[in-house]
């Protein structure tokens, strides 16, 4: 399926270079944290749903990335990742996409969960939970 202008693949919008140019390596996307490749393949969904528009979301993160460098002039906890789930927060809400209200609950409540939990079941779908069948030898 085509996105907005015909392209097939949502990712040439991807700045890359620039204050909006997602981390690479070897040109490869790269995410250091499985939240992290969810928040980038929800910006481009959105977007293919004609539901946020691409240039108000990229300058919004490029605002959000000048922010963090303005209160962080050290550079220590870049995350590229954290200024992107702030632009991609901000555009919906501006969108009326999300109650800000019902995302900062939301958001509470993943924040409350232990490490490693991020999802709704403790299933075992396609990943181990050892801690779960009690192997004391889990990390």
């Amino acid at each position: 399926m085509n996105g907005p202008g015909g392209h097939a693949d949502p990712a040439y919008h991807l700045d890359s270079s620039g204050p909006a140019a997602p981390p690479r390596d070897n040109g490869e996307l790269v995410f250091a944290a499985p939240w992290e490749s969810r928040a980038f393949g929800l910006a481009l969904a959105l977007n293919e749903a004609g539901l946020i528009d691409w240039e108000d979301f990229r300058q919004a993160l490029i605002r959000e990335i000048a922010s963090w460098e303005a209160a962080h002039p050290s550079g220590a906890g870049w995350s590229y990742y954290e200024c992107w789930l702030r632009a991609l927060e901000r555009t919906a809400i501006a969108r009326g996409l999300v109650d800000p209200g019902t995302l900062a609950e939301r958001a509470a409540l993943l924040a409350a969960r232990p490490a490693g939990h991020d999802h709704e079941r403790h299933g075992h779908d396609g990943h181990e939970h050892n801690m779960h069948n009690g192997n004391p030898g889990h990390p």
